[in-house]
């Protein structure tokens, strides 16, 4: 069923976007809200001059979450079980 959401997530467009503003509280407990009730979100970083990868990990850690795949500035997580 995960999987399921998971491949349903990848064809949608991300809901939550990393701004110039980085990784704030407020975006950081919206991310842990979709995932709560979601279990899979879409993110993209509009940030260009940092490690997306990097970023993609620190949002994983922050939100206690499992790093599903980084492609291009886009990367998607998924609720840890």
């Amino acid at each position: 069923m995960i999987s399921e959401k998971i491949k349903k997530t990848k064809a949608e467009h991300p809901t939550i976007r990393i701004g110039k503003n980085g990784l704030t509280e407020g975006l950081i407990n919206e991310i842990k809200r979709q995932l709560k009730d979601n279990e899979v979100v879409k993110i993209r970083i509009g940030i260009k001059d940092q490690d997306r990868r990097e970023i993609a990990k620190k949002v994983a850690e922050l939100t206690n979450a499992k790093l599903v795949e980084v492609r291009g500035y886009t990367f998607i997580l998924m609720k840890n079980e």
